[in-house]
């Protein structure tokens, strides 16, 4: 297993600059709840599923096999 960023910088940086803005909370959720700061609740979940492969939910870490 490992966990990375997006190849796509562009999408990095808008994800990043989303955090600094809400103070480490996910920017594609609207609740600031502790599940939903980064690495949000969602993929620590699927990071846990060993079969799990793919994209968080706001596309900036990517977890292979």
């Amino acid at each position: 297993m490992k966990i990375t960023f997006n190849e796509n910088q562009e999408i990095v940086d808008r994800v990043k600059e989303g955090l600094k803005r809400t103070g480490g909370y996910c920017p594609c959720r609207l609740q600031r709840t502790e599940e939903n700061k980064c690495m949000c609740k969602e993929f620590r979940n699927q990071i846990a599923d060993s079969e799990f492969e793919g994209y968080c939910h706001c596309m900036l870490y990517y977890k292979s096999k």
